[in-house]
């Protein structure tokens, strides 16, 4: 098997060293950088399965590391490690390409199973390779979505979760902590509100054809219409 080849930004380098040793001695590939000019040096240069960033960081932060690899990389699974914990800095977290985020201080099991969680996600699709939604071609196997002829638009790891779930429960109401659970380690305020985020952007996607809803069913969860 491949040994998964992962990119850790971080620049506390006792921490970078613990988690990079740990990794290591669990058969990941880790490529380390301190700031996320580096990185994204890194990045290019090399096949990334994985990206584990912080946020606060000199020259270049995790932030804004997210937003330039999301330009042309919507696949490559990102994870942030934050001492922030306020609602809005998760949102924001995952508005700028994130997939998972991980607050200090944190155990490296539980670093370890959020990265195999991502990685594992993909391999573990069994479907058809198109599904439509309407107007909609929706292939999750690719993590694609096209309306009628239009540009296909590639989704994020998470969007491309959480569209294949609804879309597997059409026409029926998929209850809030259901989702949770399955797509978020913690069930908590701040995994709501991520949640949150990424239904506003699977409607802004899906906003083409009238025919296609996200319904919010107050105090239960979604219901995908078409």
């Amino acid at each position: 098997m491949n040994k998964t080849r992962l990119l850790l930004v971080e620049d506390e380098i006792t921490l970078a060293q613990i988690i990079k040793e740990s990794l290591e001695t669990r058969d990941f590939i880790v490529f380390h950088s301190r700031d996320g000019n580096e990185a994204l040096r890194i990045y290019e240069a090399n096949s990334i399965d994985i990206i584990v960033t912080d946020i606060m960081m000199p020259v270049k932060d995790g932030l804004t590391l997210a937003k330039e690899i999301r330009k042309n990389d919507q696949k490559t699974p990102i994870i942030f490690l934050t001492a922030k914990s306020q609602p809005q800095d998760v949102v924001t977290g995952f508005e700028s390409g994130g997939n998972d985020y991980l607050k200090k201080p944190f155990s490296i099991e539980e670093l370890i199973v959020r990265v195999k969680n991502l990685m594992n996600y993909n391999r573990s699709i069994k479907t058809e390779d198109r599904l439509q939604l309407g107007q909609y071609q929706f292939n999750p196997k690719n993590q694609t979505l096209q309306y009628k002829n239009e540009k296909v638009v590639t989704l994020s790891g998470r969007e491309n979760q959480l569209l294949l779930l609804l879309t597997e429960n059409k026409n029926k109401i998929v209850e809030r902590d259901t989702v949770l659970d399955l797509m978020w380690p913690n069930n908590d305020f701040y995994a709501s509100r991520s949640m949150d985020v990424f239904i506003s952007k699977l409607r802004k996607l899906l906003i083409k054809d009238k025919e296609v809803k996200i319904l919010n069913v107050r105090g239960v969860g979604y219901k995908l219409t078409v």
